[in-house]
């Protein structure tokens, strides 16, 4: 059994994709669903095993993909990467900017280094991919690019550095739509709301209790899965989406849409999620 794609299995074919941060999470259900729809996929993060596993299960799933590690927040290595990358596979159609990563905290007790940290990860190295695959080929041969962000409309309480990162990288979406589009270079992003990932698994256990009741405040009364944030990629991806450029698609059950205070939220389990991921893996958290 494969990735059940809603999309048709040679959408990608003959393609190279770059999924950044695809060694867990999104990016693993994201650089799956890419291998399974064609596309070789160029895996980028920091940590060689989870690179190799996640290689290993596409390829063993009959898909392509190679791997490379990178910090996305060193320039000097990024330009490398990107350059051995184009070295391999020739021609870059699709990069996917997930790597990315926070830890909770009020914004009065966030260090500078920390707050740093944060900025650095979710946008200055999405800046730094982005970039670099641009100047390195897709300037010459056009391309899409999605940035991963986050629900942070509302302000992020409790992960402003986050919040403001993510803002950051929305309008660096939307201004690199613009600078490139003379190229035939598209840049869109997406916002996943509460997803059901393994990155839950990293956060302290009291923060974990929180995240128990994060459905309620959701109209879909559930959270996503990983499915369905790379289903949204996919398509921003694909040919379908050709003419949009420079938007950023909310992935959240409509939770940034109102306020459950004002208006309660009837319970109920009307909402059924899709997840064509064949080797999703539910986080520890949600089995106690």
């Amino acid at each position: 059994m494969g990735y059940q794609s809603i999309f048709r299995p040679d959408l990608f074919a003959g393609k190279n994709m770059i999924v950044t941060g695809g060694g867990s999470g999104i990016g693993r259900c994201t650089a799956h669903e890419i291998a399974s729809l064609g596309a070789q996929v160029v895996l980028i993060g920091r940590k060689e095993e989870k690179l190799t596993t996640v290689a290993n299960e596409i390829i063993e799933d009959g898909g392509k993909a190679i791997w490379l590690t990178c910090d996305i927040r060193e320039e000097d290595r990024v330009k490398e990467t990107v350059a051995a990358i184009y070295k391999a596979v020739g021609e870059v159609h699709g990069l996917v900017n997930n790597a990315g990563g926070q830890f909770p905290s009020p914004l009065a007790v966030i260090s500078q280094k920390g707050w740093e940290t944060v900025i650095r990860t979710n946008l200055t190295g999405g800046f730094l991919m982005a970039r670099e695959v641009f100047m390195q080929g897709m300037n010459r041969t056009g391309g899409s690019i999605v940035n991963i962000v986050a629900d942070m409309w509302g302000g992020m309480p409790g992960m402003g550095h986050s919040g403001a990162a993510r803002a950051g990288m929305v309008n660096f979406t939307q201004t690199a739509a613009f600078e490139w589009g003379c190229a035939g270079v598209r840049v869109n992003a997406v916002a996943p709301g509460w997803v059901a990932s393994s990155g839950m698994d990293t956060y302290p256990d009291s923060f974990k209790q929180t995240i128990k009741t994060l459905k309620g405040a959701v109209p879909l009364k559930r959270l996503g899965e990983e499915a369905e944030i790379s289903g949204a990629i996919c398509f921003l991806l694909s040919d379908a989406a050709a003419f949009i450029s420079g938007d950023t698609l909310r992935i959240d059950g409509a939770a940034s849409q109102g306020n459950a205070a004002i208006f309660p939220l009837a319970d109920h389990n009307r909402s059924t999620p899709f997840n064509g991921f064949h080797r999703a893996v539910t986080p520890d958290l949600f089995k106690e």
